[in-house]
């Protein structure tokens, strides 16, 4: 019978699935990533991060602890997110704080995690598809830099695993950031959408990369899972009743900042194609813990 239960408890685990005893437990939190992750475009940003980290407490990271403080399930929590981290600087000092890993410790039982596109200069291809054209050429050169940054990805979910082995990882995906066709008629959409911005055809490329970026992810969660890892995948694209209408220049309420974020008193260009506030709480009903 004690081996049937240890047996159990690793598919579970495998699975991503806690049993009801671990569940139960306060959770000890650590918030981990780049600018999804930290809130950038968000708003109500923690002392001394604007301008550099950009950590929102309207990010998807804050909104699962403060639910899960308010269910008196929450041990500690640490947000050492920030903007413009790619998966190598999360293992050294950045913007001139320390790595976050090393906010890690053996005793972490939860860590949510988003990071990769700075590894494929993500942003960078967004620009020129706003500046210029991102069809063809750029699209198929940060498609093939996809492979590399799933690798990455998949070496953090493990380092993450052995400085806490007991930890549940939650690996959440970026979504879609623009429509995959022309504006809806008579919308009233962001600016960014106008003539000549983002074309049909760009917005198409720009969402092969979407989906790749997506697809990478996944499998970079399971690949660590089989290395021992206890890693789940949340991804926008696997709830289209939550997401679908909601990128830029549909006719939903939109879920990201377009060209809003330039104006004066706003983020500024690192805001752009980010999750705003709706964004960032859909963005939380991904992570059940």
């Amino acid at each position: 019978m004690k081996r049937t239960v240890v047996v159990l408890t690793a598919v579970l685990a495998a699975l991503g699935i806690a049993p009801a005893a671990q569940a139960a437990r306060p959770a000890s939190l650590v918030l981990l990533g780049d600018s999804y992750a930290s809130g950038t475009g968000a708003g109500d940003y923690q002392d001394g991060t604007a301008g550099n980290c950009w950590r929102s407490n309207n990010s998807y990271g804050e909104q699962v602890a403060a639910r899960l403080r308010a269910q008196g399930r929450l041990a500690s929590s640490a947000n050492v997110t920030c903007s413009g981290a790619a998966t190598a600087d999360l293992s050294r000092p950045f913007k001139d704080r320390p790595a976050q890993l090393d906010a890690l410790r053996r005793d972490t039982t939860l860590v949510l995690l988003t990071i990769g596109t700075n590894d494929i200069d993500y942003a960078a291809y967004g620009g020129t598809c706003i500046q210029a054209d991102c069809t063809g050429a750029p699209t198929e050169e940060i498609l093939a830099k996809l492979p590399a940054m799933g690798r990455n990805v998949t070496a953090t979910l493990t380092e993450i695993h052995k400085r806490s082995p007991y930890a549940r990882t939650i690996l959440v995906g970026y979504g879609r950031q623009v429509s995959t066709s022309d504006n809806p008629p008579g919308a009233t959409l962001d600016p960014i959408c106008g003539d000549g911005i983002l074309t049909t055809e760009e917005r198409r490329d720009g969402n092969k990369v979407a989906d790749g970026l997506d697809a990478t992810l996944r499998s970079a969660a399971r690949t660590a899972s089989l290395k021992g890892a206890n890693v789940t995948f949340a991804s926008p694209f696997a709830h289209p009743e939550r997401f679908d209408g909601h990128a830029l220049c549909e006719a939903g309420t939109p879920f990201l900042r377009g060209f809003d974020a330039l104006a004066p008193g706003q983020e500024g260009p690192e805001a752009v194609f980010h999750p705003n506030q709706q964004g960032q709480a859909a963005l939380a009903t991904l992570v059940r813990v």
